[in-house]
């Protein structure tokens, strides 16, 4: 039974050496434009949804989902996020497929962690990949209003939507016109509605 468990940990050590050097030795390719393995994906994003629930606080938003939080959440996203992330123009950002690991496309495939877990990961970030902790750059109502934000995004008020499509580059016209990204009336139920997954 001691052979095969010396046998046993001296194939970890083994192939945690080769890993080492593999990766030493500039065996990995650094490109972030490159496709990104079906095994890879199968992993990486069980194993950063695990984490992340594991380390955000479990505290509640104190943001509500009114028109003007969403649209100052909807503001500070146009301004940092929807480069990487997407925006009601663009729903597929130009440089999704530059990145690596990819960024999620919000307006194609809406948030689905609770506001805990995104505003944790917009306070602090994802290591290795684009994404930056925002704490040294916005303060926490900023942070909250943008988790409001993505929270929402699926289901804003019409205000909210044209005020997006204007902050995004369009133009007047663009924000009074109903469009496939806008539904209901004025006042009530959701002005953009997203693809359901």
């Amino acid at each position: 039974m001691r052979k095969y468990a010396l046998g046993f940990l001296a194939a970890i050590i083994f192939s945690a050496v080769v890993v080492i050097l593999f990766l030493r030795f500039g065996m990995m390719d650094p490109r972030a434009d490159m496709p990104v393995s079906e095994m890879e994906r199968g992993m990486a994003m069980p194993a950063l949804d695990a984490a992340v629930e594991r380390r955000a606080p479990d505290i509640k938003n104190p943001v509500p989902p009114t028109n003007e939080n969403l649209i100052a959440g909807m503001k500070v996203y146009q301004n940092n996020c929807a480069l990487c992330h997407g925006d009601i123009h663009q729903p597929h950002a130009k440089l999704a497929d530059t990145m690596y690991p990819r960024p999620p496309q919000f307006v194609e495939d809406a948030a689905d962690m609770p506001d805990n877990q995104n505003f944790y990961i917009i306070q602090h970030g994802i290591r290795m990949s684009g994404m930056p902790g925002w704490k040294n750059a916005l303060n926490l109502q900023e942070m909250w209003q943008t988790t409001t934000f993505l929270s929402n995004m699926d289901k804003l008020p019409r205000q909210v939507s044209d005020s997006w499509k204007l902050a995004a580059g369009g133009s007047s016209a663009d924000a009074d016109v109903p469009s496939a990204a806008s539904g209901a009336d004025e006042n009530h139920g959701p002005g953009m509605q997203m693809p359901k997954k």
